[in-house]
């Protein structure tokens, strides 16, 4: 089980124009761009950008940070044995299997499971 990508989350009501910055910033395109539900997402460098409406944003869960993991199952049993409880999920999203986990200390992130092609783009 390995760490493989830790994305800041950025919330923002429009994808297009926060982007533009942090490309700019980054030196880089996006290297993911989807829609998920009611809202956009954009991955840049080591950002998340999640855009839609605060109703939209209110209904999806929250967390501090996106992880990308090698093994998703593995993490899981890591978590609970700390005391980190699952609040969403596991689920199947765009880019491959996820959860949220709300660790004994209270901070909330969700773990990602990249599909296998999506990791070899990304990663490699």
């Amino acid at each position: 089980m390995a760490i493989l990508k830790t994305y800041a989350r950025l919330w923002s009501e429009d994808l297009d124009k926060a982007l533009p910055p942090l490309v700019e910033l980054v030196g880089a395109d996006p290297h993911l761009r989807f829609e998920f539900e009611d809202v956009e997402v954009g991955a840049i460098g080591d950002f998340l950008v999640i855009a839609g409406t605060a109703d939209a944003a209110a209904r999806l869960p929250r967390g501090t940070t996106t992880v990308i993991v090698s093994d998703l199952d593995q993490v899981q049993t890591v978590l609970t044995s700390h005391g980190a409880e699952v609040t969403f999920g596991p689920a199947q999203g765009p880019t491959g299997s996820y959860l949220f986990a709300r660790h004994a200390d209270g901070s909330e992130v969700e773990y990602v499971q990249w599909k296998p092609e999506l990791e070899a783009q990304i990663i490699m």
